[in-house]
């Protein structure tokens, strides 16, 4: 039964990531390099960071770098905010009076500067801070602590956080909303990867708080096929709505998700459209089926049977996505082809092309 919770600080409880973006940016630009984008840093950066930074710069000082980056980073830090769901699970462990650790590479001022602002430092148990390689740090922790390892669960989103985890011999949980893209984090071999704290609650009540290997078997995969519905949309200007997801390999789709139990599919194509974009659909039309088995791009194991639609929408400039996706672009039909999409969506566009489908009417 899990008594412990150990958290990662960044990407885990709090969103730092555009923080610590800019504050690198400055780091690379003081050393001569170019700047990365968003996307180019969450695919390079890695912990522990010195190693990042031996690939980058070794032609700096580490006392140097990390002088440009907290200057930087003191600046900015005042936009980390919390992440979804994380003060509710951290309410949730204190009403199970389960004991809560931070663990984390945050150096002790910038920590307790947000977690103040955030106000999570009145959750917090424990916090070890300013931890260059958590390996180094997680057996120590676990004596100090004297916190049983199969009593106690890692949570972090990067890939040195599973490795962690495992160096220390507790159980491993990682969350998408941080750093690492979901493959990164399927390649590290957690015991459990979730979309967010709030399915790891659900997780943790429906299994009262126990886990193992046929729990998580269980826990990790349907045993039964997920039917669910999408739709690509088409806007008055003939171009398709697309969605990036972390639950999708950050790979390019379309919106939609479950139907309900004795809901009309159409119904359920209207419903998902409408939380996950704030759009209205009309005109829908059937194009294909699809199964999707063990898709290595789904961030966890499972058996999906897609009804794939077309259809239109009122207006294309109401766009408001749900925490589902995180970005969103109306190109057209053939260009879309040219974009990193998730396998189904890329069968999807290719038959509506086939089928001679160019605008909805």
């Amino acid at each position: 039964m899990i008594r412990n919770i150990i958290f990662d600080w960044s990407g885990t409880l709090v969103d730092d990531l555009p923080a610590v973006w800019e504050a690198t940016n400055y780091v690379l630009k003081n050393a001569g390099l170019p700047a990365m984008t968003l996307e180019e840093f969450r695919s390079e950066f890695s912990l522990p960071f010195i190693n990042f930074y031996r690939r980058f710069t070794p032609h700096i000082p580490m006392d140097k770098l990390e002088e440009w980056f907290h200057a930087r980073f003191f600046e900015v830090q005042d936009k980390v905010v919390e992440i979804k769901y994380a003060r509710e699970f951290l309410e949730f462990c204190e009403e199970n009076k389960m004991r809560k650790i931070v663990l984390s590479s945050v150096r002790p001022d910038h920590f307790e500067r947000q977690a103040k602002k955030v106000g999570f430092d009145k959750f917090i148990n424990s916090a070890y801070l300013g931890v260059y390689d958590k390996r180094h740090t997680i057996r120590d922790l676990l004596q100090k602590e004297k916190i049983d390892p199969l009593q106690t669960l890692y949570i972090g989103d990067m890939e040195h956080d599973i490795e962690t985890a495992r160096f220390g011999g507790v159980y491993s949980c990682a969350v998408l909303t941080g750093y690492n893209h979901s493959h990164k984090l399927r390649e590290a071999e957690p015991d459990l990867i979730v979309e967010n704290l709030n399915e790891l609650k659900n997780i943790l009540q429906k299994n009262e708080f126990k886990i193992g290997k046929e729990i998580l078997k269980k826990t990790t995969a349907n045993s039964k096929p997920v039917v669910t519905v999408g739709a690509l949309i088409f806007n008055e200007e003939n171009k398709v709505l697309l969605v990036q997801t972390h639950k999708w390999s950050n790979l390019w789709g379309i919106p939609g998700g479950k139907i309900k139990y004795g809901e009309p599919s159409e119904e359920a194509l209207k419903r998902e459209i409408k939380e996950e974009t704030g759009l209205d659909i009309h005109s829908i039309q059937f194009v294909m089926v699809q199964d999707c088995i063990h898709s290595d791009e789904f961030y966890r194991d499972e058996h999906f049977i897609l009804l794939n639609y077309v259809c239109k929408c009122s207006s294309s400039e109401n766009v408001r996505l749900n925490e589902e996706a995180h970005n969103y672009v109306w190109v057209d039909l053939k260009e879309a082809l040219k974009m990193p999409l998730n396998l189904p969506t890329k069968r999807l566009v290719e038959e509506v092309l086939n089928k001679g489908i160019t605008k909805i009417e």
